[in-house]
């Protein structure tokens, strides 16, 4: 078994500081947050390392701005400040203007719950799904991190959000930036677990006559790996377990099996705010996502 020895954002920051020796089309963008990791990268690149301080909207404008002169921008800060404040910026800076970049966030749901609110963003996926042409990457441990990272770095002109996490699986699995993977069959309905939901999925279902799938892409949402394991049958029963807001998914289950019977259940991050501090595993139990109470949710919508 694979030992986790460095976690998503000291990857993150390892990785792409490796991609701006290598690529001189590549720039990274700070706000503050995530300034030293990057402290002997922008010695060496001091024309494609900048920090703007903490100013979130003028990140995301400098990095549009970059974007437009042919430069590929990394932007990376805290969810709630690299989606949620700036949203504006993020609509025109990058959609409007038709250009892209690489958005990398760190805090997500809970990861800093001492933080409080102001640090958390569950709501950060749904709202890039109000926008067109965002690629979202969800990946469940550093490895991974680092192969959707690469792959976003050197994606052309997309625009892409990798959303990084605290949260971590034990092991990682050989993901390539768009397809699901199937980790259990069964015959039961389908479960798909989203990044570092992964590990508390596969102990909530086993012994459960279900398949497994594993999603690090969520956008585009892989629809032809979803109908292949609900199969041509009956009724599909599908849950989907997301690390953020409840729900995020389920339009686009609904869409790729439209044209059969089906049901889908949505689980996530709850929309009450959880307003103890606590820590990542008392966040997940008061969401239910932890083993126990996915288990219970998910036994209880497939009549087990």
């Amino acid at each position: 078994m694979d030992t986790v020895t460095d976690t998503m954002r000291e990857r993150f920051a390892s990785v792409t500081s490796r991609l701006l020796d290598e690529d001189p089309r590549l720039a990274v963008v700070l706000a503050e947050i995530g300034r030293d990791g990057f402290t002997d990268a922008a010695r060496r690149h001091p024309d494609r390392v900048v920090n703007v301080g903490i100013r979130e909207q003028l990140l995301i404008g400098v990095g549009g701005g970059l974007a437009l002169t042919g430069l590929r921008p990394v932007l990376h800060t805290f969810a709630s400040f690299l989606v949620e404040r700036p949203f504006e910026q993020v609509k025109l800076d990058f959609g409007h203007q038709g250009v892209g970049g690489v958005l990398v966030s760190a805090g997500g749901s809970y990861d800093w719950p001492s933080g409080g609110f102001t640090h958390m963003a569950p709501g950060d996926v749904g709202l890039l799904d109000t926008l067109d042409g965002w690629t979202v990457h969800v990946p469940g441990h550093p490895d991974e991190a680092e192969t959707l990272l690469r792959r976003a770095a050197a994606a052309g002109d997309d625009k892409v959000y990798v959303r990084l996490s605290a949260q971590v699986n034990e092991a990682p699995r050989p993901v390539d930036g768009a397809r699901f993977l199937t980790l259990r069959e069964g015959r039961g309905g389908v479960v798909v677990a989203v990044g570092p939901m992964l590990d508390n999925v596969l102990a909530a279902t086993e012994g459960m006559d279900v398949t497994v799938l594993y999603a690090t892409t969520v956008r585009p949402f892989d629809a032809a790996t979803l109908r292949a394991a609900v199969g041509a049958g009956g009724a599909a029963e599908v849950a989907i377990v997301e690390p953020y807001l409840a729900g995020t998914s389920t339009r686009f289950l609904n869409e790729a099996l439209e044209d059969r019977p089906h049901r889908v259940l949505g689980l996530g991050v709850g929309r009450q705010e959880l307003r103890r501090y606590g820590g990542i595993d008392e966040h997940l139990a008061g969401h239910g996502l932890d083993p126990h109470g996915l288990r219970e949710r998910i036994a209880g919508f497939l009549g087990r």
